[in-house]
């Protein structure tokens, strides 16, 4: 019970559920986001990031550079590439294939 309004508390719970996907490899792989032209002005060209993808898909991006950040991206691969991607300007170069 919610001591403030004296109503019955709720857990919401998301219908959602994310299951393991079957990955080509067993573990995670390794990779480096390659960048042949700064669309942006911002990252330059090059390696501008480190990743992991996870066995499930998840994607663990990590940023160089003056900012240097870390990203996660629970839907992998295609969804960092459709942001980061430029138009095939970036893409992705496996480091354990």
């Amino acid at each position: 019970m919610d001591e403030i309004s004296g109503r019955t508390a709720t857990l919401l719970r998301t219908t959602r559920q994310r299951h393991l996907r079957v990955a080509h490899t067993p573990g995670p792989r390794r990779f480096e986001l390659v960048r042949h032209r700064d669309i942006s002005g911002v990252s330059g060209t090059g390696v501008v990031a480190e990743g992991i993808e996870w066995s499930d898909g998840t994607v663990a991006l990590r940023w160089g550079g003056n900012y240097p950040t870390t990203t996660v991206w629970q839907d992998g691969i295609d969804a960092l590439l459709t942001i980061h991607g430029h138009n095939g300007a970036t893409v992705i170069r496996w480091l354990d294939e």
